[in-house]
């Protein structure tokens, strides 16, 4: 059951961003125009599709877990503390903390790694065979 329940857990991590680095792609300049409204470079999107894309894929996928996990709960919180730290707004105040939620998810995961269904354990396995 623990297998079953941290792939699941890896599916809902993953997939906001993999749904959302796609949709940078389909958005690119206006994504890039509101980094840059919030005071980033848009010369920075292209890192930032690749760690939601890339990571959200390993995430899922279950590669190199602990590691991007530590990323993406960074990413994460630094998303929340730059776009969303306007808690006049309750949309932006529910963003700020689900992305502190998803945070916290990412370091769960980071701590207890990716789980039996994965390509970590895949690589594991192999190695001390």
């Amino acid at each position: 059951m623990n297998a079953s329940l941290a792939l699941f857990g890896r599916i809902g991590l993953s997939l906001i961003f993999i749904i959302s680095g796609w949709g940078k792609i389909a958005a690119y300049a206006g994504t890039q125009q509101y980094m840059e409204s919030a005071g980033l470079p848009g010369a920075l999107l292209p890192l930032v599709i690749a760690l939601e894309l890339g990571g959200g894929l390993a995430i899922l996928t279950g590669a190199f877990t602990r590691w991007i996990a530590l990323a993406m709960a960074a990413f994460s919180l630094v998303s929340a503390v730059v776009f969303h730290a306007h808690f006049d707004d309750a949309a932006q105040a529910i963003n700020f903390w689900k992305n502190v939620a998803m945070a916290g998810g990412f370091l769960t995961v980071a701590a207890h790694g990716a789980g039996a269904l994965s390509l970590d354990h895949l690589w594991n396995k192999r190695r001390n065979a």
